[in-house]
């Protein structure tokens, strides 16, 4: 009898153990979700960069400049859209910015933007590039990774002078009225920018007071972070200080907005290139030419 009773509450105490344990796995179980649809990446030579919820590197299209999505044809394969509905603050990692994105419709679907620019995958092949890679950066001279943080970025767009005038312009900074896509820089938000023909290397000659550096047809440029696409030598860029401003330089050009670049309707300047025909004439080029990776540096003096 005495055995029957050891085993009894033998059995007892190991059915016991084996149902609190089990309860206790149970209730332990947190299921962890991820509430981010977009992080940040981080690159040894790109630095920070946007991605999916996944780790996907997002990507910009230097023809996207004006904001539309230009990427037809052939390209569609290559660069999936990339979108993500119902967005909030709350799925975005530290550092990004709600107000930053907006979505637009294009005949590749719907399409979230960031900052202005269409957002993109690299598929080459149609095959997506896998988590971690940013193999699209600089493809063509084009594509870059979805930086959060660049001050220069690149548009290749159609010139289009405040004259009406089409224009191309040439690698020694000739223009010439005709069809035809440049390849020129703007800022993060994709608004052009310029430089003066009569200033010399590190030398601002046309701004004359504090006012006139932020409130003329030709405000500075002005910041003193360079974070450019990885295809440009960040060590032509530089600063110079005007009326307290800190004006951006590329080879000892001051860089320049053009204030009439602007639809009069939407407030926005994404795409306009006017200030290119601001002083050029049948026999004399633009004083205002855009800034472009191959232009000669400035006079020295």
């Amino acid at each position: 009898m005495e055995n029957k009773i050891k085993f009894l509450i033998g059995s007892l105490v190991v059915a016991s153990v084996f149902l609190l344990s089990h309860c206790t796995k149970s209730s332990d179980v947190v299921v962890v979700v991820d509430p981010y649809v977009l992080k940040l990446g981080n690159s040894a030579t790109l630095g920070s960069y946007l991605t999916d919820k996944d780790g996907n590197a997002l990507y910009f299209f230097a023809n996207d400049a004006d904001g539309a999505n230009n990427c037809t044809g052939g390209c569609i394969a290559n660069w999936p859209v990339f979108n993500a509905s119902g967005l909030t603050q709350a799925k975005l990692v530290d550092g990004l910015v709600l107000a930053d994105f907006d979505s637009i419709t294009s005949a590749n679907g719907k399409q979230l933007t960031y900052k202005g620019w269409p957002l993109y995958y690299y598929a080459p092949g149609g095959v997506r590039e896998k988590s971690g890679m940013t193999s699209g950066e600089a493809v063509g001279g084009v594509w870059f990774v979805a930086k959060p943080d660049y001050t220069i970025m690149m548009a290749n767009l159609q010139l289009l002078g405040a004259n009406g005038k089409n224009y191309t312009v040439s690698p020694t900074n000739i223009y010439t009225e005709g069809l035809g896509k440049s390849i020129y820089f703007t800022d993060a938000k994709g608004r052009t920018l310029y430089i003066f023909a009569n200033d010399s290397a590190n030398i601002n000659k046309y701004t004359t007071s504090a006012i006139t550096a932020v409130t003329s047809a030709w405000p500075v440029y002005n910041t003193d972070k360079v974070v450019v696409p990885s295809n440009l030598d960040k060590t032509l860029f530089g600063n110079i200080t005007v009326f307290g401003y800190k004006q951006l330089t590329y080879k000892g050009w001051p860089i320049y907005y053009f204030t009439p670049d602007v639809d009069v309707t939407t407030g926005k300047y994404r795409g306009y290139n006017k200030g290119v025909s601001i002083g050029a004439s049948a026999t004399a080029q633009t004083k205002w030419p855009i800034l472009f990776k191959d232009m000669p540096a400035a006079r020295t003096k």
